[in-house]
């Protein structure tokens, strides 16, 4: 099955390159493409509902029945510092990585534009990092809430606390588990009738985005993206070195076969939501316990957003060379300190890495406005940073396995 959905998804993505390009080259009535791609839309839009419907069960029954069959407290204690640590430093390292590239390459030296009205708008929502609200925001005033909203850190907080609870009054509990563990594989099997509609979702989405945009922005903002896309595959170049230290070369590559699929799905609809249910399935396939998969995961869609937060330091300096601002090697290590922590305040926010993007720049006097430069090719970037974050997680969860010495053999069968 994974291996037939890696390759229509593969088919659906050309197709809509192909279908998206011709539609861009025929249509000239602007009407006329708004409607076709707002009904492409729709079916873009059902995809992604289909998938949010499951994540905030899978999430919370994955969770606490994973902590639950742990036994020892102390070892959620232990996973929970060893998760964060690696957060933070592949955080580091990603944000550090967007800076060097940019600066060695330097993609907007030479455009030289002049400086816009000072309350010139960028079209992007405002959104600032308040301490305060972030740490508020954690717990959840309703289990019922939490999951009605996929408030995916607040269901992790209230489900670490039922399954520290469930431990704890032992055999009590043991019915609650069960139900847990019978939810997480229905979930699980409602995933694999949703997959089964993924190459139409790709398809309508790519073909909205070149029909919009045309590949002849690709040429115009080619040394800008091909700039990022090279910081990005750098990055993975690392993460894949780092699986291999940790596992060995040949569990690393099995890793990224597994995660092929949701690496084409995340990728081709720029969702790291939709490619959630398929990355659990498949770590879990290729050896990665459920109760460690369960936990990893839903931490690291907040705060292991390796390809988001490059990103994010990337796109801010090309504005300030764009502009022919200089910011001072202090400034940009100011920078990186910022983003890693304005990059996990914000991260449920819709288009969250534009709106980093703005904050960053107002704090360092560099014109707002200059987001109109990328929104053009925002929606082609975005697939790139959300395929990243993927592989990210997916590296993040084989990691804390080996650490806790409970990554088991792969299932032969699925290593396609």
């Amino acid at each position: 099955m994974a291996k037939r959905i890696t390759f229509y998804i593969l088919l659906a993505m050309i197709l809509g390159i192909i279908v998206g390009f011709i539609l861009n080259r025929t249509i000239t009535d602007p009407s006329a493409t708004a409607t076709i791609t707002d009904a492409l839309s729709i079916l873009t839009g059902l995809f992604l509902k289909l998938i949010k419907m499951i994540i905030a069960p899978l999430v919370f029954a994955t969770l606490m029945s994973g902590i639950a069959h742990m036994g020892d407290r102390s070892a959620l204690g232990r996973m929970g510092v060893r998760t964060i640590g690696w957060f933070i430093l592949a955080g580091f390292v990603s944000i550090a990585l967007g800076l060097l590239f940019v600066n060695i390459i330097r993609p907007g030296v030479g455009l030289d534009l002049p400086l816009p009205p000072a309350n010139e708008a960028n079209g992007v929502a405002q959104a600032h990092f308040v301490f305060k609200d972030f740490i508020l925001d954690l717990v959840p005033s309703s289990i019922f809430d939490a999951l009605g909203k996929n408030a995916i850190l607040q269901i992790v907080v209230f489900a670490s606390f039922a399954g520290v609870a469930a431990t704890a009054i032992g055999e009590k509990a043991a019915p609650i588990v069960r139900a847990m563990d019978s939810l997480a594989q229905l979930m699980l099997k409602i995933t694999d009738y949703v997959m089964r509609v993924a190459p139409i979702a790709v398809f309508a989405a790519v073909t909205s985005a070149v029909t919009k945009e045309g590949l002849g922005i690709l040429v115009t903002f080619g040394y800008f993206m091909g700039g990022f896309y090279l910081a990005l595959l750098c990055l993975w170049g690392l993460l894949f070195t780092v699986a291999v230290v940790a596992v060995g070369t040949g569990r690393a590559k099995d890793l990224f076969r597994f995660i092929r699929a949701p690496f084409l799905i995340a990728f081709s609809t720029a969702s790291s939501e939709a490619a959630f249910p398929r990355t659990l399935e498949s770590l879990e396939d290729f050896g990665v316990p459920p109760r460690i998969a369960g936990f990893v995961l839903p931490l690291g869609y907040s705060f292991n957003l390796d390809g988001s937060m490059m990103y994010c330091s990337f796109a801010t300096m090309f504005i300030a060379q764009a502009y022919g601002i200089h910011l001072s090697f202090t400034q940009q290590i100011t920078m990186m300190l910022l983003l890693m922590v304005t990059s996990k305040g914000i991260a449920s926010v819709p288009r969250a890495s534009l709106v980093v993007i703005s904050s960053t720049l107002a704090t360092f006097h560099i014109p707002e406005a200059g987001l109109l430069l990328i929104l053009a090719v925002d929606q082609f970037l975005d697939m790139g940073r959300t395929g990243t974050n993927v592989v990210g997680n997916a590296v993040a969860s084989t990691l804390v396995a080996k650490w806790e010495g409970a990554l088991e053999p792969s299932k032969p069968a699925v290593a396609v």
